[in-house]
């Protein structure tokens, strides 16, 4: 199998078999909320997660789904010749709401001009019967991407990070996706750097994403961002962030052991610069690619096959 980064199965590579281009996400907001936000399960969210729910470059709210994707489309108009876009419904859970009134908001995104695709972030703790039902009919009609907040599957980190829910949901939730519809793509959302974190414990959530039945991970690195809890503990000193190169080095060692057939949607990140405390060496996403691929490179790194 080869790359277009020479490296890994990346998500430029997996989106380029499908759509035969290269297509560009549209983060939209369809004002959905979390259950350890409004009470349900716990409240104030994840401690790293930002007011806007992972939404920062997010559209607003206030605007119909399809205002939001015209607005989302003069951003990136110049870069994208092809003129195909996938409307990723990103802020918050959005699987977690009125599902009749969300399945109005896919079905809208789906109908516009240029959409190839939708791609639904949600907890795999959101994924009732119902709501899987409504992704199953939205699949018959166009491209979808199913994104699970995992993060970690050490069960103290999950208890700090206030996550609200057991890894096993994970396992219950690819499965009840891939029972229903098997071309559903699902990736999983894990992140590194958290406190107290070990090499093996990173290895072992991705390995355990893996295990479940995601076909793509989505690595993000833990940034710490102004109003969260997890500033107040950065503050506090009770933690602190990787740096450059032993954030590479962790990269490195992880996607050498995933499996070539597995979609690797993201290795770097960057947080809403307005708010981000740390780790500021993040802030310039286009720097840190380059530095990171010439890193692999350097190293000898390549996709393998050794986690099972």
């Amino acid at each position: 199998m080869s790359y277009s980064n020479g490296i890994y199965y990346s998500a430029n590579d997996y989106f380029r078999s499908v759509f035969s281009c290269k297509v560009y996400k549209i983060s939209l907001d369809a004002g959905c909320t979390c259950p350890n936000r409004d009470g349900t399960k716990g409240t104030g969210g994840c401690i790293y997660c930002s007011s806007s729910g992972s939404g920062d470059f997010a559209q607003n709210a206030v605007l119909s789904v399809s205002e939001q994707i015209e607005r989302g489309k003069k951003l990136v108009m110049e870069k994208n010749p092809s003129g195909k876009y996938l409307a990723y419904f990103q802020n918050h859970t959005n699987t977690y709401g009125n599902l009749l009134e969300l399945e109005k908001k896919f079905l809208e995104a789906a109908d516009c001009p240029g959409v190839a695709g939708i791609v639904i972030a949600t907890r795999p703790d959101c994924l009732s019967d119902e709501a899987v039902s409504v992704i199953e009919r939205l699949s018959h009609i166009t491209f979808v991407m199913i994104e699970l907040g995992f993060q970690t599957s050490c069960r103290k980190t999950a208890e700090y990070i206030n996550r609200c829910y057991e890894n096993e949901e994970l396992d219950m939730a690819v499965g009840r996706l891939k029972g229903k519809c098997s071309k559903i793509h699902v990736v999983c959302h894990v992140i590194f750097g958290l406190p107290g974190e070990t090499q093996e414990d990173m290895l072992r959530t991705v390995q355990y994403a893996l295990n479940a039945g995601a076909d793509g991970i989505k690595i993000a690195l833990l940034h710490v961002l102004e109003g969260t809890v997890l500033a107040e503990d950065y503050r506090k000193g009770l933690f602190r962030c990787m740096e450059m190169d032993e954030y590479f080095r962790m990269l490195g060692y992880v996607v050498e052991r995933i499996p070539e057939n597995i979609v690797i949607h993201r290795l770097t990140g960057d947080g809403a610069k307005k708010i981000l405390i740390a780790p500021l060496w993040t802030g310039n996403k286009k720097r840190v690619l380059n530095s990171m691929l010439k890193y692999f490179r350097e190293n000898g790194i390549r996709q393998g096959r050794a986690l099972k």
